[in-house]
């Protein structure tokens, strides 16, 4: 039996011993030594640069000029308004060393008016409106432009607006009168003389300006193979997810406009 006394040592003891492990595991939990800085920043993680693929809108700016082959020729002879115009482009559009519009990508568009050259005045006239973009991809955006300039062989013009105006016929008609007058002339001279050769003349030039009042002026035209160059009349929104190419295309074979007379 422990005696009283032993007892309250025996608690003692155990109380010494309690407050010895309770001092050692506080001693550990504490750091090594006071913390004298604040902890670095930690860095942010680096953000991918926008590449093609990511989704976002890549935009090409109004008033960028594409080249492009015409596939289908035009006349003022047959064109009305509504007929389809065929184009290729001849040269890639590039942003940031990036290929937006490839090489023989397909523009669609369409005649808005014509009208042909008149018997006494007048020049053939049409107006053209590109509206479509195909990507060789398949990737198909609205397109809203207008061609400035064409190389057709001709001496044809084209304004702003689109629109090509054929050339005149004022020096054709001056040569087929002359030539009608000469020709009665001759006639008349191996008839009857001088005075033969007066009346001749006459006839030659009546025959020859009937033969221009009833004869229109030349036609405008764009041959197919015609060079052009079109201007974007507002920005072009592209998906850059829809514009990964495996190639960077290829220049369509260009068809060259035959020549005509002058």
């Amino acid at each position: 039996m422990i005696q009283p006394q032993h007892r309250r040592i025996h608690q003692i003891l155990c109380l010494i011993a309690a407050m010895l492990a309770t001092g050692v595991s506080c001693f550990a939990q504490q750091p090594e030594g006071p913390q004298t800085s604040a902890p670095p920043p930690v860095a942010p993680a680096p953000q991918p640069a926008p590449h093609a693929g990511s989704g976002e809108k890549i935009l090409i700016p109004a008033g960028t000029r594409i080249g492009v082959v015409l596939e289908n020729g035009i006349s003022t002879r047959s064109a009305k308004p509504g007929d389809s115009v065929y184009l290729l482009t001849s040269f890639p559009i590039t942003q940031n060393n990036h290929i937006l519009i490839p090489v023989g990508s397909y523009l669609r568009g369409e005649i808005l008016d014509s009208k042909r050259p008149g018997k006494v005045k007048g020049r053939g006239e049409f107006r053209l409106k590109l509206n479509t973009l195909i990507l060789p991809n398949g990737y198909t955006v609205d397109l809203n432009a207008a061609p400035r300039s064409a190389d057709s062989g001709g001496k044809e013009t084209m304004d702003s607006e689109g629109k090509v105006t054929g050339p005149g016929g004022k020096g054709k008609d001056v040569q087929t009168v002359a030539e009608t007058t000469a020709t009665g002339a001759g006639i008349g001279a191996i008839a009857s003389g001088a005075k033969g050769a007066g009346i001749g003349a006459g006839i030659g030039g009546l025959a020859g300006l009937a033969a221009v009042l009833l004869t229109r002026g030349p036609e405008a035209e764009l041959p197919r193979g015609s060079a052009m160059d079109i201007v974007l009349e507002h920005s072009l929104s592209l998906d850059s997810s829809q514009i990964q190419f495996t190639t960077v295309g290829q220049a369509p074979g260009i068809t060259t406009p035959p020549a005509r007379p002058q």
